[in-house]
């Protein structure tokens, strides 16, 4: 596959895994996903993950709608950034928050997803926690 046409196929993969959580279609997104899949560091295999999402498309957040603002992509090594808000609403409050996806893409099926978001408070773990789970970074 040339170069042009490899590019515009990780984009259309990553723009479409994205408009599948617009619609609320949790069978399309998780078609996305390869078999031991992970995302994050929360959830490893598709079961998982997609059990992770229930909430999501459920609508437990009401109406989520993620916009794209931009996204940089690694043909060779098939991974895409993803930079977004993300849209809030419910019958009694709406709001929106700023984030970004890592995705990596394997024949192209996803097998890593990793997501950060603006939070005026950090989500800090314990050290113990995660020298107990192994990802406390070493050196």
């Amino acid at each position: 596959m040339g170069t042009v046409a490899a590019r515009a196929g990780l984009e259309r993969l990553v723009v479409d895994f994205t408009e599948a959580f617009n619609r609320e279609d949790i069978d399309e997104g998780m078609s996305y996903f390869a078999e031991g899949a992970i995302y994050d560091e929360f959830n490893e295999g598709v079961e998982a993950i997609r059990r992770a999402f229930v909430p999501q498309f459920n609508g437990a957040f009401g109406r989520m709608r993620f916009h794209t603002e931009d996204m940089f992509l690694d043909v060779a090594a098939g991974k895409a950034l993803i930079r977004w808000t993300l849209t809030l609403e419910e019958p009694h409050r709406a709001g929106a928050y700023r984030g970004l996806d890592i995705l990596h893409f394997a024949n192209g099926r996803l097998v890593e997803k990793h997501t950060y978001c603006k939070a005026k408070v950090p989500f800090i773990r314990k050290k113990a926690e995660m020298l107990a789970d192994g990802t406390w970074p070493r050196g």
